[in-house]
């Protein structure tokens, strides 16, 4: 057999580099005795003979190479020049001999579809699905070279170009081989899901039907019909109406038609043959040891396979041993919880896992309820969930963090199958309540009596001490001890801060809620909590924004330090003020604000995360921001404001509510609470503040290990630590050496860029299913989008999307749109007028600033980066919580 011709029974799923991924899976089903129509495949090494004929490959290749996946303009030109000149080139004649062989012995009576197989497709991380052409009922031998010739040129169709300009894939090593297999005349056809492609559930086979060639489905021609299986069950059944199909001809090529009334609304296949089908997918899973997304067709009486392909929309399951019998677990998103969702380093998953302390087997370990999974960490809330009033509390305080977060989970304990079976989970209550009753003794004694003029003092010096401890329990180690001992630090630190810190914000939160209730009770009043909320005293978050606010007015005057805010070299950044006048002088106001904020940064909970005062390549930005969109002084002029408007609303507030029946009793309780709330709430980011004060202590320790590997010739760089565990890094400190160490990094590092591809779901079962809230549609205009109202007030302006502080181009009077914000995020509030988000809640930090600074914000609108366009006019209701386009932009 030519090396440029292999039949099917030749190949397996070793065969890739030579037939690509189709064909490779061709061959393995057929090996695996499943229903495959037989075929031949031209290799990739008829390929790589085809384009040697050229001599202006390597030119069209070289400007690939330099070409966006968005650069559509340039994609569709450069395109079509190359199929253009593909199609122009001969078959050469030893590679047209092994094909017209391969087809002789195939059967030259029969009709074949020929389908293009690339390298990169269908591979486990990257489908390719579509991107090159296929042609369908190809009949005689011209016409058969002829297809092959197209199916060669259509490597570099505008999709396939840009789907490998975005996937980072190298134009010059896809290689495309030609699956010839004969043609299945169906009866009926479709795709078949061995998972819910919607849900992500790993349990429901989903099948799409529709009569004749499943052309007519891909191709978006008609509305299928939808079965899906579970357990071998029937579960769903829609049947649409299928109005066209299309179908081969005798003298080769398709046709459309359209289909008799009567057969319209038919079921495409039965009851029976549903089974049947996802039955034969169930198999071919298994087979393959993960989920498929199956093209199938059905033809006199039989079942037929023409391909299948790894799903690559899924989102990983979690690693959980769930006894059977019991209801799936459900799992939360830490990071929609801490606004940080990007995927994360092992190092950073594994010290959050160590972090979280309950139901720990002991300090140092990581959390058995909790799942590194997409490079996102998880946590298993089931056993919280056997408790009856949780199952009620839980999605309410859910809800402040993320209001969908708190509707999934209502939706769920909703459902009678997954209560029934939960797991026994004797002590959960008991346990709960020894944890929390102290919390809230020390919150009712805040609330009620205890002086609250004190308290940013006391907070204050207890976050002094805590760094203390810290820098002295870490120092002085190395090795094995100072692993160790990071272990256990990051286990204890929630233990000792959460108790402590937690009663005086939480006092403020309760305090707020109180205040607002009762102004609407006795007074109808829903505005006055906004107000209240203003220039709040002590906010460590609002602080360090003034601060920002005070870099940018002292680099005014100084032109050369400008230039190096915009254009300077992050990294040598402090050595360079130095050099340029005004330098000194804004070098001392900087020293402060990295003294005091210098171990923050975007996306913070990952302590794989440079910090500013490592990289302030992220700050920079938000300086120059400032800059442009604010006046000198302005930032402390409306802080000072919010302030003054805070405390005659108050005084306005207590003036209204004596002048009512009891009103003195009312005046001092409404007087205790707006007390409480204004001294209390500006502690809310403390607690946050001293948990990355140690993570900067354990990221230096962390980096002085890896420097350490580093000499032992263990690691190449300090900064691989970060793709190992705390338990491998401490191994590899005691001198245990990981087998394959350099290898096992690679992976790690194509996992991560893989992972952050990938969009994690807010919810998630353990069967990989993803839960959805659903939010009670509000009185908005047609076209708005609606997410969760978290600062009063209505502003329309052009629309700025930021989706990394660095490249933040904000100008006055714009509405930021991020995909999440975290106090590293918090320099630029001063520059926009409004905010948008896609996950957060009422407590959360981007809605607690927005409402201190006085800003309209929505949250939790999903996809907002994308559906908001940069530079749309846009209306943005923060009290009725929709956005609204105005006008598209150019």
């Amino acid at each position: 057999m030519s090396v440029y011709v292999l039949d099917f029974d030749h190949l397996d799923k070793s065969s890739l580099p030579l037939v690509g991924g189709k064909g490779a899976n061709l061959g393995e089903m057929m090996k695996a005795g499943f229903p495959v129509p037989s075929g031949f495949c031209i290799t990739t090494e008829a390929y790589r003979s085809f384009l040697k004929q050229s001599d202006v490959m390597d030119g069209f290749l070289g400007r690939l190479d330099r070409v966006e996946a968005d650069q559509l303009g340039e994609i569709t030109a450069l395109g079509q020049d190359i199929r253009e000149h593909l199609v122009t080139l001969p078959v050469p004649d030893d590679i047209r001999t092994a094909i017209i062989q391969g087809w002789h012995r195939s059967g030259t009576d029969q009709a074949y579809a020929v389908r293009s197989s690339a390298t990169a497709e269908d591979l486990p991380t990257a489908s390719f699905a579509g991107q090159q052409d296929t042609y369908l009922n190809v009949c005689g031998e011209d016409a058969l070279l002829d297809a092959v010739r197209k199916c060669w040129a259509s490597l570099f169709t505008d999709r396939a170009i840009s789907y490998r300009a975005r996937n980072r894939f190298d134009h010059r090593t896809v290689q495309l081989s030609v699956v010839v297999q004969r043609m299945v005349f169906p009866e009926v056809s479709g795709i078949m899901f061995t998972a819910d492609p919607i849900t992500g559930h790993r349990g429901t086979v989903s099948i799409d039907a529709s009569y004749g060639l499943g052309e007519a489905l891909v191709s978006g021609l008609v509305s299928a019909d939808l079965y899906q299986v579970r357990s071998g069950k029937l579960l769903t059944k829609t049947v649409s109406r299928k109005k066209l199909a299309i179908y081969a001809l005798p003298e080769g090529g398709t046709v459309k038609r359209e289909l008799p009334e009567i057969q319209q609304e038919m079921q495409a296949l039965d009851d029976v043959r549903i089974l049947e089908l996802a039955a034969l997918g169930e198999k071919i899973k298994r087979h393959y040891g993960s989920e498929q997304d199956i093209e199938w067709c059905f033809a006199q009486g039989s079942f037929f396979i023409v391909q299948s392909r790894p799903i690559t929309s899924l989102y990983p399951l979690p690693d959980l041993n769930i006894p059977p019998g019991e209801s799936p677990h459900l799992l939360v998103s830490f990071g929609h919880q801490q606004m940080m969702t990007d995927a994360m380093k092992p190092m950073g998953l594994s010290v959050l896992r160590t972090l979280i302390p309950f139901g720990k087997t002991g300090i140092q370990a990581m959390n058995e309820h909790t799942a590194a999974v997409g490079g996102r960490v998880y946590v298993d809330i089931t056993k919280l969930l056997t408790v009856k009033q949780a199952r009620v509390i839980l999605p309410k305080v859910l809800a402040n963090v993320d209001e969908m977060i708190g509707l999934g989970v209502t939706e769920l304990v909703k459902r009678e199958s997954f209560v029934q079976h939960l797991p026994p989970a004797a002590g959960v209550k008991k346990g709960v309540l020894r944890f929390i009753r102290p919390v809230l003794r020390r919150v009712a004694r805040k609330l009620l009596y205890a002086p609250v003029t004190d308290a940013h003092l006391e907070v204050n010096a207890y976050i002094e001490a805590s760094v203390q401890k810290g820098e002295i329990r870490l120092s002085g180690v190395t090795g094995p001890e100072r692993v160790v001992r990071i272990q256990e630090h990051i286990g204890m630190l929630l233990l000792t801060i959460f108790p402590q810190l937690i009663p005086y914000p939480l006092a403020g939160i309760i305090s707020s809620r109180l205040v607002n209730a009762l102004s609407i009770k006795w007074l109808g009043d829903t505005e006055v909590v906004h107000v209240l909320n203003r220039g709040l005293p002590g906010n460590i978050t609002s602080e360090m924004g003034l601060m920002i606010g005070d870099l940018a007015d002292a680099a005014r005057s100084y032109p050369q330090v400008i230039e190096l805010l915009r254009r300077g070299d992050p990294l040598q950044f402090r050595e360079q003020l130095r050099q340029v006048e005004g330098g000194d002088a804004f070098g001392l106001l900087w020293d402060r604000f990295i003294a005091l904020y210098g171990m923050r940064c975007p996306g913070e909970i990952d302590i794989t995360r440079p910090r500013w005062r490592e990289d302030p390549s992220t700050l920079l930005p938000s300086i120059v921001c400032h800059m442009r969109s604010m006046e000198p002084g302005e930032h402390r002029a409306k802080f000072a404001e919010g302030t003054l408007e805070a405390s005659a609303a108050a005084s306005e507030l207590l003036k209204r509510l004596r002048a009512q029946p009891f009103g003195w009793l009312k005046a001092k309780l409404m007087s205790r609470l707006v007390c409480v709330y204004r001294g209390l709430m500006g502690l809310r980011e403390h607690p946050k503040y001293l948990m990355m004060q140690h993570f900067g202590l354990v990221r230096e320790g962390l980096l002085d290990e890896g420097r350490s590997l580093v000499k032992d010739g263990v690691l190449n760089r300090a900064d691989e630590v970060f793709y190992l565990s705390l338990d491998e890094l401490l191994k590899l400190t005691e001198g245990e050496r990981l087998p394959g160490l350099a290898a096992l990094l690679e992976q790690r590092k194509e996992e991560l860029e893989r992972f952050r591809g990938m969009k994690p779901p807010r919810l998630m079962t353990s069967e990989g299913e993803i839960i959805t809230g659903r939010r009670k549609l509000q009185d908005v205009p047609e076209g708005a989008w609606v997410g969760t109202p978290v600062s009063a007030g209505v502003i329309e302006g052009i629309a700025r999307v930021v989706l990394r502080p660095e490249e933040a181009n904000l100008n006055r009077g714009e509405i930021m749109i991020a995909p999440f914000t975290d106090p590293g995020w918090t320099p630029l509030f001063h520059s926009a007028v409004g905010l948008v988000m896609e996950v957060g809640g009422l407590m959360t930090h981007g809605a607690v600033v927005a409402r201190e600074y006085g800003l309209p914000a929505v949250v939790g609108i999903d996809g907002a980066t994308t559906l908001i366009r940069d530079g749309d006019r846009i209306r943005l209701d923060g009290t009725r919580g929709y956005v609204l386009v105005l006008e598209r932009s150019e």
